[in-house]
């Protein structure tokens, strides 16, 4: 009797899974923030590109030790449809004492918190969950096509953002 009720619920779990993952992506939150040149960025505006958020802070090791593996990445599709936007919950003054030794190659936004807790889970108290650095790979469409955290994920980016661009050239 209850081989039967447990194969009953495996077959109905297992649809449940299928269908959530067929859902399709979600859209990516749209931000407007100041880069530490100046420049406003919108999200919204950077339709049609594929846009790298890696959100970072000048305390967090790991993130300091993926700064020169982002900046090569950036560096390498400079003249492609690709825009890399680091976002920090550091102020303005912080970040600038901090990049005089480390350098980005792409742009910086400070003051981000507003945007943080748009992108980061929250725990079941509600609280910020969100592992640094974390990067978001949003497609030419807006859609988030990767979501991932932690140490060294530079060759997933790449091998993704590969895949967009040479999915976008197929389609042109």
């Amino acid at each position: 009797m209850k081989l039967p009720i447990i194969i009953i619920f495996i077959f109905v779990f297992s649809f449940a899974v299928f269908a959530q993952q067929n859902r399709g992506k979600v859209m990516a939150e749209n931000f407007s923030a100041v880069a530490t040149n100046g420049k406003t960025f919108e999200l919204s505006v950077l339709k049609g590109k594929v846009v790298v958020l890696t959100f970072w802070s000048t305390k967090c090791a790991i993130c300091h030790s993926e700064i020169p593996k982002l900046n090569k990445l950036a560096e390498s599709y400079k003249n492609q449809e690709v825009v890399f936007i680091a976002l920090t919950m550091n102020n303005e003054a912080t970040v600038n004492a901090y990049i005089k030794d480390n350098p980005f190659n792409f742009n910086l936004l400070p003051n981000s918190f507003g945007v943080v807790l748009k992108y980061a889970e929250k725990d079941g108290g509600g609280r910020i969950n969100m592992g640094f650095p974390a990067h978001f790979l949003i497609n030419q469409a807006g859609e988030i096509e990767l979501k991932t955290s932690g140490f060294d994920k530079t060759a997933k980016l790449d091998s993704e953002i590969n895949r967009l661009l040479t999915a976008k050239k197929s389609a042109d």
